[in-house]
C-alpha cells in the first residue's frame, strides 16, 4: 500500500494506492491521525487507486471517521473504484461515511 498527501485548497487530500487490508490497516489509520492532527482543515482521502479494502480496512476508515468528527474535523472519501464502491454500499458504510464520485466534487464540496 502506499499513501500520499497534498494540500488542495486547505484541505488534506490523502491519496490510498495498492490493498488496504489486515496488514497495512493499522499503520495507515495511525498515519492519516497523526497528519490530520497537523492539520486545521477537512480531510479527503482518495481512493481512486484502491485496488481492495477488507474488514480491517474498513475498520480502519470507520476509526478515522469518528477521530474526525470527535475533533470536529470533516472527512470524505472520493473516487471509490466500483469494486470498493460495492464493498461500502454492503457494509452499509456508504450511509454513515461521505463519499463523492469524484475529487473535483468532494474538494467543492469541503472547501
Amino acid at each position: 500500500m502506499e499513501v500520499n498527501y497534498s494540500q488542495e485548497n486547505g484541505i488534506l487530500c490523502c491519496e490510498v494506492a495498492g490493498r488496504l487490508e489486515s496488514s497495512t490497516a493499522s499503520s495507515f489509520e495511525q498515519d492519516v491521525n497523526a497528519k490530520a492532527a497537523s492539520s486545521t482543515g477537512p480531510l479527503l482521502i482518495d481512493m481512486s487507486n484502491l485496488a481492495y479494502i477488507s474488514s480491517a480496512g474498513l475498520r480502519a476508515i470507520l476509526l478515522l471517521t469518528k477521530a474526525a468528527q470527535s475533533k470536529g474535523i470533516k472527512l470524505a472519501l472520493c473516487s471509490l473504484p466500483p469494486q470498493i464502491e460495492e464493498v461500502f454500499k454492503i457494509s452499509g458504510f456508504n450511509k454513515i461515511i461521505t463519499i463523492h464520485t469524484s475529487r473535483e466534487d468532494a474538494i467543492s464540496a469541503l472547501a
